[in-house]
C-alpha cells in the first residue's frame, strides 16, 4: 500500500515550525539574544508555503502545487513525512531555500488591530538565549538591534508578497483553472509513495483563456507565474530520484508523466527506475 502524505492546512492553530510565538518588545525581551543555527527545525516538513516573489526561483528546484482549500502555493520538499533537502541540520547546498524557512524564528503575529501585525519570535527555538552573553542582542539600549531591524524588513516584505500571493490564488480559482490532483511514485525497490490533497493548474483550460485575460495577466506578471508552476511539475521526478539516492537505492532517471486533465497511466513497478505520475485524485 502506498504511503500517502496529504498537502493540507495544518491542524495546529500555530503556524508551521512555530511552537511559542511571542510579539517582540523591549520590555519583555530586552535581554534576549539570538544564536546562529541551522535548518534542522525543517527536517520533518515535506512542504512549505511560498509567495509569488520567489515562485520562479523555487520552481527550479521543487514541484510547486496549490494546497486544496485556500490554493496557497506550496513547495514540495518530500514524498514522505520528511524533508529531502535537509541533511545533518543543513539545507542542501546550491538549492533555493524558501523565504518561509529563512525568516524563522521570526515572523508576524496579528495584533488587536484587525489590520495590524507585530514582529514575533518563536520563544521555543533553541536559538533564543534569555540570559547570558551568547548570540546577538535583539535590543540595544531599549531599541531594536540590527538583527531585529533586518528581521522586521524581511518579514514585512514577506507579508506584502503574501497579499499578492492570495490575489494570485484568487484569480486562478475565479477562472476555474485549479484541479485536484495526487502524485503517485514507485521507488526502485517497489515501495510506493504518494502525495495527496493538492491542486495544479489545468494546462488545457489555461491555454484556452480569452485574449482579454491573457493580456491582463501578462501585464500583471501572472502568465509567467503559471508557466513556472507548470514547468515545476517535472521536479516531481527529480524529487523521486533524490528520494531513491538518499535511501540508498540506484539513482536512475525516468521521464516524468505529463499532468493533464485526464488520469495518467499507473506506474510499472517492475523496473529498477523510479517513476512518478500525477493523477486525478479520484483515479
Amino acid at each position: 500500500m502506498a504511503s500517502q502524505s496529504p498537502v493540507s492546512a495544518p491542524t495546529s492553530p500555530l503556524p508551521l515550525f512555530y511552537r511559542s510565538p511571542q510579539p517582540l518588545s523591549s520590555a519583555a525581551h530586552g535581554d534576549w539574544r539570538l544564536k546562529g543555527g541551522d535548518t534542522a527545525f525543517a527536517a520533518d516538513t515535506p512542504y512549505v508555503p511560498i509567495v509569488v516573489g520567489e515562485l520562479a526561483a523555487a520552481a527550479r528546484v521543487y514541484p510547486i502545487v496549490f494546497a486544496a482549500g485556500d490554493a496557497q502555493p506550496i513547495a514540495v520538499l518530500g514524498l514522505e513525512h520528511h524533508n529531502l533537502f535537509v541533511e545533518g541540520g543543513r539545507w542542501a547546498e546550491d538549492t533555493y531555500v524558501p523565504a518561509y524557512v529563512r525568516r524563522y524564528p521570526f515572523g508576524f503575529i496579528a495584533t488587536a488591530n484587525p489590520d495590524g501585525f507585530a514582529l514575533a519570535i518563536d520563544a521555543a527555538t533553541n536559538r533564543v538565549v534569555q540570559d547570558g552573553e551568547d548570540g546577538a542582542p535583539l535590543f540595544e539600549n531599549g531599541e531594536p538591534s540590527a538583527i531585529t531591524r533586518e528581521a522586521l524588513e524581511f518579514c514585512a516584505a514577506f507579508g506584502r508578497d503574501a497579499e499578492l500571493t492570495r490575489l494570485f490564488a484568487t484569480v486562478l480559482a475565479e477562472k476555474g483553472l485549479l484541479i485536484d490532483r495526487r502524485a503517485d511514485a514507485t521507488l526502485p525497490d517497489g515501495r510506493k509513495l504518494g502525495l495527496d490533497g493538492f491542486q495544479i493548474v489545468d494546462a488545457e483550460k489555461f491555454a484556452a483563456l480569452d485574449d482579454e485575460t491573457v493580456v491582463a495577466w501578462h501585464r500583471l506578471g501572472l502568465l509567467g507565474l503559471v508557466h513556472h508552476h507548470l514547468a515545476s511539475l517535472d521536479r516531481f521526478q527529480t524529487l523521486l530520484v533524490r528520494q531513491a539516492r538518499l535511501g540508498g537505492e540506484p539513482a536512475a532517471s525516468a521521464d516524468a508523466a505529463t499532468p493533464d486533465s485526464a488520469p495518467a497511466r499507473s506506474e510499472v513497478a517492475e523496473t529498477a527506475t523510479p517513476s512518478v505520475s500525477i493523477k486525478s485524485r479520484k483515479a
